[in-house]
């Protein structure tokens, strides 16, 4: 049966090194794209996913993004405070998860920026995610097809769905677009303190447990200042 998140994860802990200068004295979820900041964009998608609440850890600046989010109500926003700790991607989930429950969850990462087909793409992965057979549900770019990203890819993926990493000097079609749906349980063994999510990613994939599903529509990897300007023409040509 599919499962309809009503709580999310929004990772917008991180330095935002790469987006530097404009990330001096900004965290980078609040670098604006597109007339909005990237931590509404993403917030604004989750409340089209009819999720209620969304835990919003934070370390960099992170008074200006409580109190950027302080008045939102659709979706709720939880701030889950790292400011004191580095925690990783992994070990953020980890905090969060008596905020988030025991039921699959969205997970975000705050600076992911993608333009919905015909479908939004949230809606999609809450229909496609199989709790019986997946761990983790990934929303997966073509790198083709996909704006400012010029690697090599994160996984092959299979007719069914089922990711395979991208084995080194491999280049593969997919690239993790930033947004997923996780189950709690999957954190059961979880290391301690500080860990990346890729350590997750890696365990499902082991017992094959990891899938994915092809974005529909136009994924932007908005990684430098740079990159903005790449990002708002597609905005522009998506509203045209």
């Amino acid at each position: 049966m599919p499962v309809t998140p009503s709580k999310a994860m929004v990772l917008a802990a991180g330095l935002g090194v790469r987006m530097r200068p404009l990330t001096d004295h900004m965290p980078k979820p609040l670098v604006q794209v597109a007339g909005q900041p990237l931590l509404d964009h993403v917030l604004d998608k989750l409340a089209g996913a009819g999720v209620g609440e969304a835990v919003v850890n934070v370390h960099y600046l992170p008074d200006q993004i409580i109190a950027h989010v302080a008045t939102r109500t659709r979706p709720r926003v939880i701030i889950s405070d790292e400011r004191d700790q580095v925690l990783g991607t992994g070990g953020a989930i980890v905090k969060a998860l008596p905020l988030l429950g025991r039921e699959p969850f969205f997970h975000v990462n705050a600076d992911t920026l993608w333009i919905d087909g015909v479908r939004p793409n949230l809606a999609r992965l809450a229909e496609t995610f199989d709790p019986a057979r997946m761990d983790i549900l990934l929303l997966m770019a073509p790198t083709t097809s996909s704006i400012g990203y010029g690697g090599r890819g994160d996984y092959a993926m299979l007719p069914d769905g089922a990711l395979r990493k991208r084995r080194e000097h491999q280049v593969v079609p997919f690239v993790y677009a930033g947004a997923a749906i996780m189950s709690p349980s999957l954190f059961s063994e979880a290391p301690a303190g500080e860990f990346s999510l890729t350590k997750m990613f890696d365990r499902a994939n082991e017992q094959e447990r990891l899938f994915g599903l092809r974005l529909d529509g136009v994924w932007m990897h908005v990684g430098t200042p740079e990159a903005i300007a790449a990002a708002e023409e597609a905005f522009l040509e998506s509203v045209a």
